[in-house]
């Protein structure tokens, strides 16, 4: 494998044994001990992933919050500090050039958490747009690390390294932590569909954390995890992963993300008119999410067939360990979309059987009543 950018736990991850695998430019451990068994600990106990190779932004300015009103689809500037919201962010037609977070510090400046394979592409797309705003863009993925501690344990893990009150951090809320000595923005957020965290830090602090939170964690079943991992997890949770659910040939609108975009936000934003329309119009196309009833995975860009007519094409298919069946999604002509639906493996018709995601029940932290 050609080696490519490293994060800095890479030196963490050889250590213990990670396979690695190119990723978007990124050299990233795909998994320790194995898929599986990484995805279970983390729905039974709780894993860690280093997801360092995503990309950050900082935004500042007076007119930061009606900026990002303007690049984004949800409705931005009215977030409190500390708190989280996940946005697309579309080019006039309706596309999406990316999905991310956008995390109101609680000192008032904006983060953005950038897909790693989209970083740069956002920052020359986000500094384009900013002068009118007269807001600063400032690119801090070199010196920033990110750490996502996934699982229904995680809570008692990160508490077991120095981490208080965490009852008090809802869901999508953020806070500056002091973690294991390390000071990081912690946020109660993830990628799996279950209770978690995040932890951003200078980079120079992240190996120290890493080996902290395992040893923390490794009495009560924490592992670390790799990209494998994590991506049967996000299916599993019905969460999309850019450029396969969500990209620029398919809108928000389109992977079922309406609710993120907020047409009667005051200023419009870039491709509103286009996602008005597909609103009011209904969209051509849809994202759907299906399992095979057997454990044959239908891997991307297999035909999805409605009789001998081919009407779409999966986006994204794995095998899930809970239900132990194979699991995936698919883009369909709209009317074929509640229709019955198949595939053509290797010469075998497969039924695509629809469901409606996610396929595990999210366990996120829901405050005491």
């Amino acid at each position: 494998m050609t080696i490519g950018r490293r994060t800095p736990l890479h030196g963490c991850h050889s250590g213990l044994g990670a396979r690695f695998v190119d990723f978007a430019g990124w050299e990233m451990p795909v998994f320790y001990a194995g898929i599986i068994p990484e995805h279970r600990a983390v729905r039974s106990a709780a894993g860690l992933f280093d997801v360092s190779h995503m990309g950050e932004a900082v935004v500042r300015g007076e007119r930061a919050g009606a900026f990002l009103d303007h690049v984004l689809t949800n409705s931005i500037s009215g977030l409190a500090p500390g708190r989280v919201i996940y946005s697309p962010m579309c080019v006039e037609d309706g596309g999406a050039i990316d999905d991310l977070l956008v995390y109101r510090r609680p000192g008032g400046d904006w983060l953005l958490c950038l897909n790693a394979s989209n970083t740069g592409t956002d920052l020359d797309w986000l500094r384009e747009r900013a002068g009118p705003f007269g807001v600063e863009v400032e690119d801090q993925s070199a010196e920033t690390a990110l750490l996502a501690l996934q699982g229904p344990k995680a809570a008692e893990i990160l508490s077991k390294a120095g981490a208080e009150s965490l009852e008090a951090l809802f869901y999508y809320h953020c806070e500056e932590r002091r973690v294991a000595g390390v000071d990081c923005l912690l946020s109660r957020t993830g990628y799996t569909g279950e209770d978690g965290f995040e932890l951003f830090c200078g980079s120079g602090h992240a190996a120290g954390l890493w080996e902290t939170l395992l040893r923390a964690g490794e009495p009560l079943g924490l592992v670390p995890a790799g990209l494998g991992a994590r991506d049967s997890l996000r299916l599993e949770a019905g969460m999309p992963l850019y450029g396969h659910e969500l990209s620029r040939e398919i809108t928000p609108v389109q992977a079922g993300l309406g609710w993120t975009v907020k047409l009667r936000k005051p200023g419009g934003f870039v491709g509103r008119d286009a996602l008005e329309r597909e609103k009011r119009d209904g969209p051509a196309r849809r994202v759907i999410h299906f399992h095979t009833a057997d454990r044959r995975i239908l891997r991307p860009d297999t035909q999805v067939l409605e009789g001998d007519q081919a009407v779409g094409r999966v986006l994204s298919g794995t095998f899930s360990p809970v239900l132990e069946v194979a699991i995936g999604s698919a883009l369909v002509a709209a009317p074929a979309a509640d229709r019955p639906l198949a595939a053509d493996v290797r010469g075998n018709r497969v039924a695509v059987n629809r469901i409606r995601p996610p396929f595990v029940p999210h366990r996120v932290y829901r405050p005491p009543s």
